[in-house]
């Protein structure tokens, strides 16, 4: 069975009013399941624990059928002094300082990832899925990830089964708008992979809110995702991994 999953970043109190009109305009299109990436305290200033409404928000759509995933825990990286000039382009051009699962040492790691499910524990389904913020998912977080109760996890380019179901090749379909060169570069390179992926059996969709208040970005993924949806149900990461 061919599958569309369409995710959404960065879900948190911060930006909920966004996630909210995105999730709509998706179910006007015949995508009434995707899989939400929680973050539970953005930044160290928005927790989930404290924001009532968004709560119910959240867990409103899940007893509608999305999934809600963990999607690191201050999602923010903390630049570090010995910083190698990789680590460096990795963390702060690539991703704009926000891949903090990149290099946690296994009990930070695993402190956070108890942390956020406790943060989550609110909702009314138990979450199976960890991806990590930018997929800069390193070795040793990864051990912790893998030793958690966690079902799967995904990077750019795959989506992983954590209890022996193995590996699925997909490359996620991501737009950057910080930068007009990287908005026309996301346009070019999405309109290519979309038509490359398009007879694929797993097409992978990543929405991040700021990709919502940019016309041309937003045109595109609907475009898209109207496209994909001929030939193929939406349908969240949990449900994906039920089939394997």
């Amino acid at each position: 069975m061919k599958s569309l999953v369409v995710s959404i970043h960065d879900v948190s109190p911060l930006t909920q009013a966004i996630c909210h009109q995105i999730l709509e305009e998706l179910a006007r299109l015949g995508v009434t399941q995707t899989s939400l990436l929680v973050i539970p305290n953005y930044h160290n200033q928005t927790p989930v624990t404290r924001d009532l409404g968004f709560q119910k928000w959240l867990a409103a759509k899940v007893q509608s059928g999305h999934e809600a995933v963990l999607h690191g825990y201050y999602h923010q990286r903390t630049k570090q002094p010995t910083d190698s000039p990789l680590s460096r382009w990795t963390t702060e051009f690539y991703t704009a300082g926000e891949g903090e699962f990149f290099d946690l040492s296994f009990e930070e790691a695993a402190g956070r990832l108890r942390c956020g499910l406790a943060d989550l524990s609110f909702l009314p389904q138990e979450i199976v899925g960890f991806i990590a913020p930018a997929w800069l998912l390193g070795e040793e977080a990864e051990r912790a990830v893998r030793q958690a109760s966690f079902r799967y996890t995904t990077r750019i380019g795959s989506v992983i089964g954590l209890k022996n179901e193995g590996e699925i090749v997909s490359r996620s379909l991501v737009w950057s708008t910080r930068a007009s060169w990287r908005v026309a570069a996301s346009l070019a390179w999405n309109r290519g992979l979309g038509w490359t992926l398009k007879d694929a059996p797993l097409i992978r969709v990543g929405i991040h809110p700021p990709d919502y208040e940019h016309p041309t970005v937003w045109r595109q993924i609907c475009e898209l995702i109207h496209l994909f949806c001929r030939q193929r149900s939406a349908t969240s990461y949990r449900e994906l991994m039920s089939r394997m």
